[in-house]
């Protein structure tokens, strides 16, 4: 027998079926439900259990604090309901809302950025156009492999899609994409996702932080202010292990001569060479920079590891934990480990 849950920022009542959760109920009855990576790793759909009972699958702690659980507050991709229910997802500060898009895409070029990194150019073929904020993610399918998630790094206003994709070692769909996929080729695209995207209203600094290719969705953003002509102080770290890792610095720099509110810093966490970069945790080094960062919104995005590691440093110099925006690249074996992937 299903229980009846209550959606209460729609004043909606869906029911879901024993065993089933209620984002993956919400979903089937046609709900735009805030969601991301749907396995209890990001965290967007985070919400109030406004009364009634649910039973919690495997979480991160990264993405619900305990000391959230004990407010009240669950996930709704990994809730099962006990008993009939009342939930409100959490309302995000300047929320945007755009259409979910299924849509055909042709290869237009791949690029070799570094050994282990490959820039995925996209134009659209039907199903457009897709409006997205810079810093959200879409899931790309290749033929029959499973659907990969990956962020775009271009502007919502530009033409064709931009990704960056890091081959895994054996990753079936980062190993097809480097050795068998072909400009021409269709790849299947849906969304947009996610919530860590560029809040535009914001008129405090801006702190950017990107490990490996989430330099993908910090890219989107940090253009996309510097296109919409915000006047505040913008910095963008970018942390890798060695010079070969890191790419687009041309691109990069071209944007910080041309913006005088943009500073780059490239971050070595493992240098195999002697060099005048800056060195160590790309973390340790936005520490040494700043002693107060009240007042900014952080946007980060990469490794689980990079971003558990910044935002407690970010909260501890000044910025409030909703000030902080960020995205950890789960591959589908950290999504397993913790508690099954989506």
């Amino acid at each position: 027998m299903p229980f009846n849950v209550t959606i209460r920022n729609l004043d909606r009542t869906i029911e879901v079926e024993p065993g089933e959760t209620i984002l993956e109920a919400a979903i089937l009855a046609g709900v735009d439900y805030p969601c991301g990576c749907q396995s209890g790793n990001c965290g967007a759909c985070k919400s109030t259990l406004v009364s009634g009972e649910v039973e919690m699958s495997p979480y991160s702690d990264f993405a619900l604090l305990p000391e959230e659980r004990e407010r009240g507050l669950i996930l709704a991709c990994r809730s099962v309901p006990w008993s009939d229910c009342a939930v409100a997802w959490l309302e995000q500060d300047e929320m945007v809302m755009h259409a979910s898009r299924v849509m055909t895409c042709r290869v237009a070029a791949i690029e070799a950025l570094t050994d282990d990194v490959r820039r995925l150019k996209l134009d659209i073929e039907s199903g457009g156009p897709f409006d997205f904020s810079p810093g959200q993610y879409a899931r790309l399918t290749f033929g029959r492999l499973p659907g990969r998630d990956f962020s775009m790094a271009n502007r919502p206003d530009e033409a064709g899609l931009e990704f960056h994709v890091r081959l895994l070692p054996g990753g079936t769909v980062s190993r097809f994409i480097a050795d068998s996929l072909a400009v021409g080729d269709k790849v299947r695209i849906d969304g947009p996702m996610g919530i860590a995207y560029l809040r535009d209203s914001h008129r405090g600094p801006i702190l950017a932080i990107a490990g490996s290719t989430g330099l993908a969705p910090i890219l989107s953003i940090v253009a996309t202010a510097l296109d919409k002509g915000m006047p505040q102080p913008i910095h963008l770290y970018f942390g890798v292990r060695d010079e070969r890792d890191l790419y687009d610095m041309d691109r990069l720099e071209a944007l910080a001569d041309a913006h005088d509110n943009l500073t780059v810093v490239p971050v070595l966490s493992d240098p195999v060479a002697p060099t005048e970069r800056r060195t160590g945790f790309v973390t340790d080094a936005v520490a040494r920079d700043f002693a107060d960062l009240d007042g900014a919104k952080a946007y980060v995005a990469g490794p689980p590891a990079m971003v558990e590691a910044a935002v407690p440093l970010l909260v501890r110099l000044g910025v409030r934990r909703a000030d902080c925006h960020y995205d950890a690249f789960y591959t589908e074996a950290e999504k397993a480990a913790v508690g099954g992937a989506a």
